[in-house]
């Protein structure tokens, strides 16, 4: 390995010298050239070398900046999810599985903020112009002054939105787009890496807002490389069951808002209309009281969401009992029926085991533990829980409930959908609960005792 090259600097104008000397050729002061090492070691072709750049701008903690400006869409769904708005020179990347309407979902979007004074381009590379025309056309959107383009050479779309500079654009898909540059087919790992790499640095440096929807895998991750994932500020996942008329955007990372939030929306023949209320929509089509039905009032994000879930137990003629899960963890089912029955002694072997979330909503939040344990109580003794009732609570290995976060909120949506009581564990932080019947309970054998009499 070759030895770095270091050179010589005068510390008083700053001049370079290959070589020590006692005078400075450049200003004439003496005793003020020292030797300064190279800004990197390692071989010269890879390594930074002595060459120095610019300097940056240093700031303290406590320099207080405006908060970024925010665009609306007038789609309160929408921009709950965006975090209250689109933000400016910001890089979005939406998935979802093929024909859930993320192209529907962002064409709608684009007219909204089109109307609302931006400048929209929406390039797509699946589709002709005359198919997005048609779309638009469909959803009502045919008059909304978008601009419309079907191009997946990356240098000619570059090139064009340099010269129009537009608000927004949105890019369908990034799987199809492909740069010269690079030797690989479009949607090849190489050319996705590429081409969100010009996309998201064109939109920093041109304050230009960029939507990417992105093709997603058979389990469900956004295709690609991971590291487009983190190139982008704000990441979000279109939801949704074939079967279901409801869909659910969720935001899995934000840079200028809550992750994990969720905007519900509700499929019909004019395109996707906003749920303002989901709770209500989810809860629409539950009988009075039936086995098996509990009502779980769970927290997406920042909005308290009440579900219902579901569970059948009927005897199994198989010598492996059937263990069914839809909308929810599957190991985690399994854990709720070790626990019932090491810890509380209710044995589920020889009957098969259904679990369903209702609405075609998926949740991952633990405080559900204790509602699907009721489910499955409620299911194989055949005694329904009052209609009126909400359950939440965490389960431990040890048969103990743990108490949840967001518990009042949980509650103050449940009180504003009719519900006059809960069952929840103690611990919770409860302060404003005297309009609602509230059963705290310490651990499961307790719940099953007092609730199903069983145990």
């Amino acid at each position: 390995m070759a030895k770095p090259l270091t050179q010589f600097v005068c510390s008083a104008c700053g001049a370079t010298h290959k070589k020590w000397g006692g005078r400075c050729d450049a200003c004439g002061e003496w005793n003020t050239i020292v030797e300064e090492a190279p800004l990197s070691t390692g071989p010269g072709a890879k390594a930074l070398g002595g060459k120095k750049g610019k300097g940056m701008a240093l700031t303290d903690l406590a320099t207080e900046e405006r908060p970024p400006e925010r665009d609306g869409s007038g789609i309160a769904e929408f921009d709950r999810v965006l975090g209250g708005g689109l933000v400016s020179a910001s890089a979005t990347l939406v998935g979802g599985d093929p024909g859930i309407g993320k192209s529907t979902l962002l064409l709608q979007a684009a007219a909204s903020f089109a109307q609302a004074g931006l400048k929209v381009i929406y390039v797509s590379g699946e589709e002709a112009t005359a198919q997005v025309r048609m779309r638009a056309q469909r959803l009502g959107l045919g008059d909304s002054p978008v601009k419309l383009a079907a191009e997946t050479n990356l240098r000619e779309i570059l090139t064009t939105l340099d010269a129009e500079r537009p608000d927004l654009v949105v890019i369908d898909s990034i799987q199809t787009m492909w740069l010269d540059t690079v030797d690989s087919a479009p949607g090849s790992v190489s050319q996705v890496r590429a081409a969100a790499h010009e996309l998201v640095s064109f939109a920093k440096r041109k304050g230009v807002s960029v939507m990417l929807v992105g093709h997603v895998t058979k389990e469900g991750q956004i295709a690609g490389p991971r590291v487009v994932e983190h190139m982008v500020d704000t990441v979000l996942y279109f939801e949704g069951e074939r079967g279901h008329q409801f869909r659910i955007l969720r935001s899995v990372k934000n840079r200028f808002g809550p992750a994990d939030e969720i905007g519900v929306f509700e499929m019909t023949g004019g395109g996707l209309a906003e749920v303002p209320n989901p709770s209500a929509l989810f809860l629409s089509d539950r009988n009075e009281r039936a086995p098996g039905s509990v009502v779980f009032a769970g927290i997406e994000g920042t909005r308290p969401v009440l579900v219902e879930v579901q569970a059948l137990v009927a005897p199994s003629s198989l010598s492996q009992p059937r263990r069914a899960v839809v909308g929810w963890d599957g190991g985690r089912l399994s854990m709720i029926l070790a626990v019932l029955e090491a810890r509380v002694g209710i044995s589920f072997q020889g009957l098969d085991v259904y679990l369903n979330i209702a609405g075609g909503m998926r949740i991952s939040e633990p405080a559900a533990d204790l509602a699907v344990a009721a489910a499955l109580l409620s299911a194989r003794e055949d005694s329904a829980l009052p209609a009126t009732c909400v359950v939440f609570g965490e389960l431990s290995l040890s048969g103990a409930l743990r108490p949840v976060a967001q518990a009042e909120n949980r509650l103050k949506e449940a009180r504003k959908l009719g519900f006059s009581s809960a069952i929840a564990p103690e611990g919770c932080k409860i302060t404003d609960g005297a309009d609602m019947e509230l059963k705290l309970m310490p651990d499961l054998a307790r719940f099953t005792g007092d609730i199903f009499g069983a145990g």
